[in-house]
């Protein structure tokens, strides 16, 4: 590989405390390295005035998976002309996938290039179905990626929970299927409330005993958290909380935070979360109590699920949310799928308004967390796409963020009870740049354990996007000059000039074999999938993967593991 100095540029780096500092840059052999100005290099790129930052890392982002085919499916209108009115690419390189509420993975990885961003997580595979969403993350372009695995509604956890089962015996299973999908985390949708849903429970809260199963999703959440952190694997628990999209669902996600005792774990689109029941609506923000919490909490960190205007579609694996959703789906469809008794599917497509009060209420809602949670380094920027909108709105989300009047601006379009009684109207904070590289690099990366990425120190992966300064933060962060994925330009001025293939992170937690025998078991009484059929290999995880590099992430166990 060549060496590239990028000469001249303003470097953004909240992991080296680099804060704008005008500094050369140095990319060799697919790292960032550090070189004396004075030593030769094979192509000098001068990049003076221009703003660097390492390469995008969204870690909460539907791409993948069999939701993402049935929301595919389920709009084909959005392939055909797409809902989005920009006309479709004319780069060769982009005409084969297209698609804007649910595009298709080549489209995807084109996208997020082009926006600067070069990893991507999936964070609701199913175990059942971890092939094929590996599969479908190794088809998306340059983009390194990965996957969090659900748990926390399979039939045998809640079954080996009702009896008791040591808790030794429950981490092993945890991380046999980790090992098994090569999942990077674990992530909990609506503790124990997919299950139930099943046992047409309708509603499942914090305290509540499942219908069948003699378990709450406190029991749950204690469960997975403590086992996760036993066996070491960096990412918290990724927590779904209960009552997503309820008034009044702020008493439940206090209540999970609660429920956690203090053990490490990350919300995941807690604007969807944070609803009040007050006012003439009924439906009312909640913003203040949550960041006031996360602030007390030095244990959770959150991303947001930003909602932004327009069409998109709603997928999930909370069935049982999903399903009372699907009467204000737009277009009018709805779609639900199980798999194995593993976890469950809803997608429903859906238009933010913004003459709509609720739909201009979680707009505010999401803004007024990004602003009042005070620790940049556990908030992280997402739309939980697609479910509050595309990811290619993040150039304009970070405008919201960066720009008061701007935002002020947009929230005086809003129906106007929003408008006039937001919190949001009295916050007077603009994020800097050196807070948007954590929210959107630095911090993502350090949640996920990923220690050669989202920074630009020596000897990280020579991810690096490179910005020129325009007044218009939204068009500056849309189109970057330059993008460089594993120190291979892959993106210029909006354009895609070569597609690698990225790279697959997981994670390979040490376990008791002997769990093999409790799978086995249960397999034959209840399932199609001979546990011993279900693991995948690093041979196979390459093929899925087109043969991108392997890029397993240490973990440190916290107790000592069962022998």
């Amino acid at each position: 590989m060549s060496t590239i100095r990028l000469q001249g540029g303003r470097l953004y780096d909240p992991t080296h405390g680099i804060d704008g500092v005008v500094r050369d840059l140095v990319l060799r052999d697919g790292r960032i390295v550090d070189l004396p100005a004075h030593e030769a290099v094979d192509q000098t790129i001068d990049v003076t005035g221009c703003i660097v930052m390492a390469g995008g890392i969204d870690m909460h982002t539907h791409i993948a998976g069999g939701k993402m085919n049935l929301a595919r499916l389920m709009l084909p209108e959005d392939h055909r002309r797409g809902f989005d009115p920009a006309p479709l690419p004319l780069n060769p390189l982009e005409l084969a996938s297209c698609g804007h509420c649910a595009p298709g993975t080549l489209q995807t990885g084109y996208s997020y290039v082009k926006m600067g961003y070069t990893s991507a997580f999936e964070p609701a595979m199913a175990a059942s179905n971890a092939r094929h969403t590996h599969l479908e993350m190794g088809d998306v372009p340059i983009l390194d990626h990965g996957a969090y695995v659900m748990l926390g509604n399979d039939e045998l956890l809640l079954d080996m929970m009702t009896r008791q089962q040591p808790i030794e015996r429950i981490r092993d299973y945890m991380a046999w299927t980790i090992h098994a999908t090569k999942a990077l985390g674990v992530k909990v949708v609506n503790p124990g409330g997919i299950s139930a849903f099943k046992f047409n429970q309708r509603r499942l809260d914090v305290d509540e005993a499942h219908t069948h199963w003699s378990v709450t999703p406190r029991q749950i959440l204690q469960t997975l958290a403590r086992c996760l952190q036993d066996l070491g694997i960096p990412h918290p628990l990724h927590i779904h909380t209960s009552n997503l999209g309820v008034p009044g669902n702020i008493a439940s996600t206090l209540n999970t935070i609660e429920a956690l005792e203090g053990l490490p774990a990350h919300l995941t689109h807690v604007q969807f979360h944070s609803y009040g029941k007050e006012g003439p609506h009924k439906f009312s923000s909640a913003a203040v109590e949550l960041a006031e919490a996360v602030n007390r909490h030095a244990n959770i960190s959150v991303d947001v699920g930003q909602v932004m205007f327009g069409q998109t579609v709603t997928i999930s694996g909370d069935t049982m949310r999903q399903w009372a959703n699907a009467p204000a789906g737009s277009p009018r469809k709805f779609g639900g799928a199980d798999i194995e008794c593993d976890a469950g599917c809803g997608v429903v497509p859906f238009q933010y308004r913004e003459k709509s009060y609720v739909n201009a209420l979680q707009w505010s809602i999401g803004l007024e967390l990004f602003l009042l949670i005070d620790d940049p380094w556990r908030v992280v920027l997402t739309t939980d796409h697609p479910n509050g909108g595309p990811f290619g709105s993040y150039p304009h989300l970070i405008r919201l963020l960066m720009d008061k009047a701007f935002r002020d601006e947009q929230l005086a379009r809003l129906h106007p009870d929003v408008a006039a009684h937001a919190p949001l109207r009295e916050i007077r904070r603009e994020l800097t740049l050196y807070e948007i590289a954590i929210l959107t690099r630095a911090g993502p990366a350090r949640l996920l354990g990923l220690s050669d990425k989202g920074h630009l120190g020596a000897g990280a992966a020579a991810d690096v996007a490179v910005y020129r300064v325009q007044d218009d933060i939204e068009a500056m962060f849309t189109t970057p000059a330059y993008v460089f994925k594993d120190g291979l330009l892959v993106a210029q001025a909006g354009e895609i000039v070569a597609t690698p293939t990225g790279g697959v992170h997981f994670a390979e937690p040490d376990f008791d074999p002997s769990i093999g025998k409790t799978l086995q078991s249960y397999a034959r009484r209840h399932l199609t999938v001979n546990p011993a059929h279900a693991v995948i290999g690093h041979d196979e995880l390459c093929s899925c993967g087109r043969g991108g590099r392997l890029l397993p992430t240490a973990c440190f166990p916290t107790s000592p593991l069962a022998a």
